[in-house]
């Protein structure tokens, strides 16, 4: 056997076993959601946090496009595509699905659910935010951002690819043209190996730029608002993984079409590419997946020792030593607002707000609060307290279900 299809198959076995436990992880974080979501609306313990999972549709819409990203990364693999499919025409039909598919809709779909997930955590409670029709809204705006994104990947493989290839055998330039621009497959022995075509690599380039600038806008403002240290690290490694990842992953995608298709040299560009898509992946999930649910669950508990998960605040939260929840009378009345007085918590919750920026013009406007009736994070009442000092909570039959 060849050195190089001996690395393609090694390349190709590590892409599936990395690829099942993302799986893996993703089924789990479904799991979790929805679990959350039935003891939601059937405990009273768990009906207080109702609010928090309100994205839950959102979540799960992500760990599914997720899961059909991989599906075609395995399907683009040349060793199963030589196993399963015989037929040449049958490879390179594979090879425009997955470009299609992965780089037309998959891609900038997760890193849509991505910034809409983030972003919703800055919008007004009085606007819907994260209840069903923020969802199904959320979930609209990532298809028709898609489409576009869709449609040209479509046209450059379907429409301009094929031209360009024909038009080859009778020129040299456009021969040129069609190997690096515009073509996806290339045939190595009795396979079709799949490439990255420059002109899609460029747009979805675009993309991603447009992409990163709006993570980075989001996350700036998430940041400015944030006062809980672990949140600022899980905002912090958000936006770091897709400003690295991201441009990362298209200049691999972009150098991959100098080395000759099937050697080793391009197995391993390719992977590379892959394990950046992957490492951002994962990372998004567990950050705007995984623990929301967990801190979540957490509060709960934290409630039910405390044997007050009727008092668990609306629209707001704060950890203490693990997850508690209390709230002050008013804006004015915060005590401790410092770094130190916070403990870990969620970045899919609502943010936690510095006093000063609250006096500010329009800040209450920002996180949906009136100066009426808003309820602020404030320091937990010291132990053996009464309870009496802090705002009256909503009752249990006041929060929505979702």
């Amino acid at each position: 056997m060849p050195l190089t299809r001996v690395a393609a198959d090694a390349f190709g076995v590590l892409t599936i076993g990395l690829l099942a436990l993302l799986a893996a992880l993703g089924l789990f974080c479904i799991f979790q959601s929805v679990y959350f979501r039935c003891q939601i609306r059937r405990g009273p313990s768990f009906l207080p946090l109702g609010y928090f999972n309100g994205p839950w549709v959102t979540r799960v819409a992500l760990v599914l496009i997720t899961i059909w990203w991989g599906v075609g990364e395995v399907a683009r693999l040349s060793f199963l595509k030589q196993k399963l499919f015989s037929s040449l025409t049958w490879q390179r039909n594979i090879c425009d699905a997955y470009i299609l598919s992965n780089l037309g809709f998959a891609e900038p779909g997760i890193f849509f659910a991505f910034a809409f997930l983030l972003h919703g955590s800055l919008q007004k409670k009085e606007l819907g935010t994260l209840n069903q029709r923020w969802n199904w809204k959320s979930m609209a705006y990532t298809l028709v951002f898609c489409v576009p994104v869709f449609s040209v990947q479509a046209v450059l493989v379907f429409v301009v690819g094929p031209r360009l290839v024909r038009d080859s055998n009778h020129d040299l330039g456009r021969r040129k043209i069609a190997k690096y621009f515009v073509r996806t497959h290339t045939p190595v022995g009795d396979t079709s190996v799949c490439t990255y075509p420059l002109l899609g690599t460029i747009f979805l380039g675009l993309v991603d730029a447009f992409l990163m600038s709006y993570v980075s806008y989001v996350g700036s403002r998430a940041l400015s608002l944030v006062i809980n240290k672990s949140l600022r690290r899980r905002v912090y490694l958000l936006m770091l993984s897709v400003l690295c990842f991201l441009p990362t992953r298209v200049l691999l995608l972009g150098f991959s079409v100098l080395p000759r298709p099937g050697d080793a040299a391009f197995e391993g560009i390719v992977f590379l590419s892959f394990l950046t898509m992957l490492s951002c992946t994962a990372v998004g999930i567990l950050l705007l997946v995984y623990y929301p649910v967990a801190d979540s669950l957490a509060l709960r508990d934290m409630g039910q020792r405390d044997t007050a998960a009727e008092m668990v605040p609306y629209d707001d939260y704060y950890c203490y030593e693990g997850a508690s929840l209390v709230a002050n009378r008013s804006f004015r009345e915060l005590e401790r607002n410092s770094d130190t007085s916070t403990k870990p918590g969620s970045i899919s919750f609502r943010t936690m707000i510095r006093e000063d920026q609250l006096q500010q013009d329009g800040a209450a406007d920002e996180i949906g609060f009136s100066s009426r009736s808003g309820a602020h994070i404030g320091s937990p009442s010291p132990a053996g307290s009464s309870p009496s000092a802090a705002m009256p909570m909503l009752p249990v039959k006041e929060i929505p279900r979702y």
